[in-house]
């Protein structure tokens, strides 16, 4: 592919989380093929009452190998025009726009309007949701608006190609899985990942990672801890990730189930220098999700080389093969005790491990990049 100017639309540092580090990967993906890539990020992407965590900023270090403009703001019209008219004049050939909450639809809509008024510039986007889990008023119209605006899309589960056909026309859809998140550390051993987070190295660990909304299901693998024979096998789950929601709730089930001594809570925002730590320590990642489309949690359960616990929603099951990679399985607390039961008393890890390593080899970031030249 000849060499492209790109310009990616979306979160990215100083903001934290897994749609800044998508953004950032992409890019040096994009980089490391010759391309000239520059990011547009927020300087507001959210309202402090919109916003359900502590901060919405990272504390890591600035990225010295990107370009990244800290310019729109998601609630100013005025700054979508000039930021649109700002882009517009630069001629790129792309632009890519990750999109994930029809919030963003009119900022991100009248951003690419002006853009496409130069007659030249492509814009592509990856969808992660277009209907949200967590679903307010306003959501279709917003969404319509900036799907109009877009060329082609790429969704990472085949349950969100399907949701697109309420908004497309004649754009293209493509599917391609969430490529592995390998931007997180390296693989480190198992007892050196327990020393650094001072846990028990003989002791057997499940994890749960990632902000802790509703539909992720938290809940049900709380009161799933309470199975008598996890209680025998001395099972732990650790919970890592900020609350995203009601944290009163989920106290009230570990006090119900008493279960509290199973469970080593982590509950701040996970710096991505310590992301590899938790993945590392665990012998088992577990996604009891009540809704999904797809989970970049997998990809990291990808990279770090850890068996995965699913719920067969959305796109989790194309990413999992059940009892090779695995358990794919119903939302039911039985269900999913069950299954890590399973894991332990029939000593699963090392053959699901050897899965995991042919598996990942599906998810490559090239091919993402290969799946919107297809569309250009």
């Amino acid at each position: 592919m000849e060499k492209k100017k790109i310009i990616i639309i979306g979160s990215a540092y100083p903001l934290r989380g897994g749609l800044a580090s998508f953004n950032e990967r992409l890019a040096r993906e994009f980089i490391s093929q010759g391309h000239e890539v520059v990011i547009y990020t927020f300087s507001l992407q959210y309202p402090n009452f919109l916003f359900p965590g502590k901060t919405q900023y990272s504390t890591d270090s600035p990225p010295k190998d990107l370009n990244i403009k800290i310019k729109i703001n998601s609630i100013n019209p005025f700054n979508w025009i000039k930021i649109g008219n700002e882009i517009k004049k630069q001629k790129p050939d792309w632009v890519i726009i990750k999109f994930w909450l029809p919030f963003m639809g009119p900022c991100f809509g009248t951003i690419l309007k002006r853009i496409k008024s130069n007659r030249f510039t492509k814009v592509f986007s990856i969808i992660d949701n277009i209907i949200p889990h967590e679903k307010r008023i306003g959501d279709k119209i917003f969404a319509q608006y900036f799907v109009n605006t877009v060329d082609g899309f790429i969704v990472m589960s085949k349950s969100v190609g399907e949701d697109m056909k309420q908004f497309i026309k004649k754009q293209k859809v493509k599917y391609i899985p969430h490529p592995i998140y390998d931007n997180y550390g390296e693989i480190i051993a198992k007892e050196k990942a327990r020393t650094y987070l001072k846990l028990n190295a003989k002791q057997k660990y499940i994890l749960f990672f990632g902000f802790i909304r509703d539909y992720k299901g938290l809940d049900i693998l709380l009161q799933a801890m309470n199975h008598k024979k996890i209680k025998e096998e001395n099972i732990q789950l650790i919970v890592a990730g900020e609350y995203y929601g009601n944290e009163e709730k989920y106290q009230k089930i570990i006090e119900e189930e008493k279960i509290s001594e199973q469970l080593i809570l982590h509950t701040d925002f996970i710096s991505n220098e310590e992301v590899k730590y938790y993945f590392c320590a665990a012998d088992l990642v577990v996604q009891p999700y009540k809704t999904a489309t797809q989970s970049g949690i997998s990809q990291l359960a990808y990279h770090f080389e850890k068996p995965m616990l699913v719920t067969n929603v959305g796109g989790l099951p194309e990413i999992v093969n059940h009892g090779e990679a695995g358990y794919v399985v119903d939302v039911n607390k039985n269900k999913i005790s069950e299954s890590i039961i399973d894991f332990y008393q029939n000593n699963r890890e090392s053959s699901f491990v050897e899965k995991v390593k042919e598996n990942k080899k599906r998810f490559s970031w090239n091919s993402l990049i290969q799946g919107i030249e297809e569309m250009s």
